[in-house]
């Protein structure tokens, strides 16, 4: 258990965070995690579904929650007198799910929409490709949400089981931010869970196969959605703030290179940005853009020569202190979100054990270097293997041409 006691604030945020994802579940039941996401709010031994809502909306609060690759994450944000509420609820919604059939089946549909409305988009779906060639034969290559098979044929024992043996207090980081005292929630969670089993972590594997380098998936569609990837690093790896930097130089804003060539200067795509991802044993780093069929040779080649550019000469000073004080300020605005404080120290517990404080996040950024960027693009970029992955009314010849230069 983990909180920040916020004392300017008039509302409390609390979150129950599973260290179980999608990575962490067998083929059969691909999607489980997710599943149980939307299941755990149908209802419970003692309450509806309705009768959850009105105890959260009837006080003014909120209640959500999502599944990630390597967690699955319940909170609420209430007026700080509410704090027990909110930690009962969610006590209850995660320990005593009702599992009721026609629930499951109710929900069953729901999620088999949500899949088909993943595969309408294009800009979804190339990130799914993306995955998949990333990581291939993989659980981090599948998409959260698991596939149509999956679904149709996951029984409510199937579910109840992976409930039964992941949701347990070894695999369970309760965090509170806001109008609190530590005490209070550590009196209210540790009597509603006495009586439960401690369990167990999930044990992973790291990806072992080397990523596909092309994935083509032919569509008639106004645009080319194109993405490039390649690993990154892990979570636990020391140039993760370098590479934090390197992609907010790269795309991950209005000032970095991608934007300002592919859009600013050239005119070729409305979206294009990067973004990195760091997990437990690797981690990813991804381009994407979406352009007009008659554009599309041109930006992926733009795509591919301003990483390859950038791999080779580093950031400049302008560059890297615009990457880092962007980087920087967002830490510190992220304090001043009773949610955002919640979910941040929650994660940090669940996959560090421990909360890195502010000022040292901020440091380590102050810190990153050219030379560090320079280092740690050349352990991502360098001569690894990469990625492309396009979605549109293009060939896989054509890309394959393109790629091959």
């Amino acid at each position: 258990m983990v909180t920040e006691t916020l004392p300017w604030a008039r509302s409390v945020a609390t979150g129950f965070r599973f260290g179980i994802g999608a990575r962490d579940e067998p083929d059969e039941v691909a999607g489980a995690s997710h599943f149980l996401e939307h299941l755990l709010f149908k209802g419970t031994e003692a309450r509806s579904a309705a009768a959850i809502a009105q105890a959260i909306e009837s006080v003014g609060g909120e209640m959500n929650a999502h599944t990630g690759r390597e967690d699955t994450a319940y909170y609420t944000r209430l007026p700080a007198q509410h704090l027990e509420l909110g930690l009962d609820v969610l006590s209850e919604v995660v320990l005593s799910p009702a599992f009721r059939a026609h629930e499951v089946e109710a929900e069953r549909q729901v999620i088999l929409e949500e899949i088909a409305m993943d595969e309408d988009s294009h800009e979804d779906r190339v990130f799914t490709l993306l995955a998949d060639a990333l990581f291939p034969s993989h659980p981090l290559g599948r998409e959260v949400a698991g596939t149509r098979e999956s679904i149709e044929a996951m029984t409510r024992d199937d579910i109840a089981d992976f409930h039964h043996r992941w949701y347990r207090p070894a695999n369970l980081v309760v965090s509170a931010a806001g109008a609190l005292a530590h005490g209070d929630v550590v009196d209210v969670v540790a009597k509603r869970f006495a009586s439960v089993d401690g369990g167990e972590r999930p044990v992973r594997i790291a990806p072992s196969k080397p990523p596909k380098s092309l994935a083509v998936q032919r569509r008639r569609s106004e645009q080319v959605h194109v993405a490039i990837g390649l690993r990154g690093v892990s979570r636990s790896d020391d140039d993760r703030y370098a590479l934090d930097v390197a992609d907010q130089v790269l795309g991950g804003g209005t000032a970095s290179r991608l934007f300002q060539v592919v859009r600013e200067e050239r005119g070729l795509a409305y979206s294009v940005y990067s973004s990195s991802a760091e997990l437990t044993d690797t981690g990813e780093l991804a381009i994407y853009a979406g352009t007009a069929p008659g554009r599309f040779e041109a930006v992926l080649q733009l795509l591919l020569a301003e990483l390859d550019r950038f791999a080779a000469s580093g950031p400049t000073q302008e560059e890297l202190a615009t990457a880092t004080g962007y980087l920087e300020g967002a830490v510190l605005l992220g304090t001043e979100s009773v949610a955002g404080t919640m979910s941040a120290i929650g994660r940090a517990v669940l996959h560090h054990d421990h909360v890195v404080p502010v000022d040292e996040v901020v440091a380590r950024y102050r810190a990153v270097t050219a030379d560090d960027v320079c280092r740690v693009l050349s352990r991502v970029v360098g001569d690894s293997p990469r990625s492309v992955a396009v979605v549109g009314p293009v060939s896989k010849r054509d890309v394959a041409a393109i790629v091959a230069g």
